[in-house]
């Protein structure tokens, strides 16, 4: 009879290239892939681009025009991880997101400077404006709409003409808590953000058979910059906080995980879907 005992075949043998250790190193590779990413000069768009160039990847950062220590910051933090003379190369290309003739001319832009490829485009830009729904105006509107909502379509419709013909892509999209949720004092956020869940679905459902996976992921109460007013808000802020299952707001730092997840080929087979980070908010 055999022995049940494992001998060691080639598959378990150290640096051997079909081990457990190189497959799975090898899912979440992202060397030789190219990013172009959004609102990345701050927190969750920041760290989702640290990760991505940790995983190997090229990052282009789509920055406001104009000097701005955050953007300068952040693209020497890219700059940082790079060991190697041959290794990625970051950039970035200027944009203000609220300016339609300037949206729809950044995936050119970016193109040479991500040697004519983008494997990635991560739609991690956004804006907030709060005011009670009878007193919204329809400039804020407009403006939380076109950054959050319409700046998303453009730049993946602009990504899609490339991705598609070449049949391989990843667009990430960065929904929210309002893609379920409607919030208060929020409207225009809550539309944008509902929109966005929508036209995820809608572009996976024309891109899947061109190896192109269009997902989103949703953050729960993430403690960044746009969340100041509820931070600093003692009645709001423990009410949020005691609702949490995992005991915590969450950190830009807890979305590297998904987005290198949703970036690589570990994720080949996923798409279409709304990718909840919330620590337990929805479950609840």
């Amino acid at each position: 009879m055999a022995s049940t005992r494992n001998n060691g075949s080639v598959r378990d043998r150290p640096g051997v290239a079909n081990s457990p250790h190189s497959i799975m190193a090898s899912l979440f590779n992202l060397t030789g892939q190219h990013v172009l990413i959004t609102g990345a000069t701050r927190g969750i768009g920041q760290a989702c681009a640290l990760a991505l160039a940790q995983a190997g990847a090229s990052v282009c950062l789509v920055v406001r025009p104009g000097y701005n220590p955050s953007q300068i910051a952040t693209l020497n933090a890219l700059r940082a991880l790079d060991t190697q003379p041959s290794g990625p190369q970051h950039s970035f290309v200027e944009c203000d997101m609220a300016d339609l003739k300037q949206l729809r001319t950044v995936v050119d832009r970016a193109l040479p400077l991500l040697d004519n490829n983008i494997h990635i485009l991560v739609n991690c830009a956004g804006i907030q404006r709060r005011a009670p729904a009878v007193d919204f105006s329809e400039d804020d509107w407009d403006d939380v709409i076109t950054t959050n909502l319409k700046a998303v379509f453009l730049l993946s419709r602009a990504a899609g003409k490339h991705m598609v013909p070449l049949r391989r892509g990843k667009i990430i999209n960065f929904g929210s808590l309002m893609n379920f949720q409607g919030g208060v004092t929020v409207p225009a956020y809550a539309a944008a953000k509902g929109g966005v869940g929508q036209l995820t679905k809608a572009l996976s459902n024309e891109w899947a058979q061109h190896n192109v996976q269009v997902n989103a992921i949703c953050p729960g109460y993430i403690a960044t910059d746009m969340n100041e007013w509820l931070l600093s808000d003692p009645v709001r802020l423990r009410q949020i906080s005691e609702r949490i299952p995992a005991g915590r707001w969450g950190k830009p730092e807890d979305f590297a995980g998904p987005v290198i997840f949703l970036a690589s080929q570990s994720s080949a087979y996923v798409t279409g879907e709304l990718l909840v980070v919330d620590g337990g908010w929805m479950g609840r």
